[in-house]
């Protein structure tokens, strides 16, 4: 293995689509761009002119981008006979930064665990990259490769690593990985004329906590009419049959306490 200090990160090779959001580093800064290192890719730079830094007119690209640090930008155009990848960083929304810093980070976090299963194992280096590049084929991303490995079986991976390697991979993946959590969400309208309406609405809201199974919920006031309730299960299935038991046992409840509910679907 080669020396401890030196990180193993696997770069694919080619060139990013056009379209795609990608992760890279501030190489330079100049006064009418940036150039970018693409932390994803083998051996390619692209390049952020001034007008796609940030929407509006920009005096100093400077007090915008600075050498090292870390950007997410959109491939606008790519022309490999050029070897040119021209990169927008205002073309990014909010949710895409936030989404593929994340994928960075575990993606990071799964050439660790490669490191962990090459010094189990007695691999060289050269072996670790050429197994890692084989996964970022079949699965995209090597953390997709653990991730098929925690909740489909270690047998999967079989074709592209071997017996060993995929055992190990599975062994850390059902460590470190859990499956991830589904939320449905809706909105009741509850409605009551009498007296004490109130308690009558509080008392048919606590029946939805008697049918919430396998499930968790919480149930949030908005204003009324409005009860905002949302359910997170391990899958889908299991929070629709939640929240059709909840929605049945809460209308059941408020209309026979003379009241009215009307239950509204929330896009997820």
């Amino acid at each position: 293995m080669s020396s401890k200090s030196e990180r193993l990160i696997i770069r694919r090779s080619g060139y990013p689509g056009k379209g795609e959001i990608v992760i890279g580093t501030v190489t330079r800064v100049l006064d009418f761009g940036a150039f970018v290192s693409l932390d994803e890719y083998e051996g390619k730079e692209g390049l952020v002119h001034i007008s796609e830094v940030a929407p509006g007119w920009i005096k100093d690209i400077r007090d915008y981008v600075k050498k090292g640090q870390k950007v997410v930008c959109k491939v606008l155009d790519v022309n490999p006979k050029r070897g040119h990848i021209d990169l927008s960083i205002k073309d990014v929304n909010e949710r895409q930064k936030r989404e593929k810093i994340q994928q960075w980070k575990n993606e990071l976090k799964a050439f660790k665990w490669l490191e962990i299963i090459g010094e189990k194992l007695e691999l060289s280096r050269e072996k670790l990259v050429e197994l890692g590049k084989k996964l970022v084929k079949e699965y995209d991303t090597v953390y997709g490769a653990f991730e098929e490995a925690a909740f489909e079986g270690y047998e999967v991976l079989v074709p592209a690593v071997g017996e060993d390697f995929a055992k190990a991979m599975a062994e850390i993946a059902q460590e470190n990985i859990k499956p991830p959590k589904v939320k449905v969400r809706g909105f009741f309208e509850l409605r009551s004329n009498a007296p004490d309406g109130i308690e009558r609405i509080k008392k048919a809201l606590m029946e939805a906590y008697n049918a919430a199974k396998d499930v968790s919920m919480k149930i949030e006031y908005v204003g009324a009419p409005k009860y905002r309730v949302i359910i997170e299960a391990e899958d889908y299935k299991t929070a629709e049959k939640a929240l059709k038991s909840i929605t049945s046992a809460v209308t059941r409840t408020i209309k026979k306490l003379g009241g009215t509910c009307n239950f509204v679907r929330e896009a997820t």
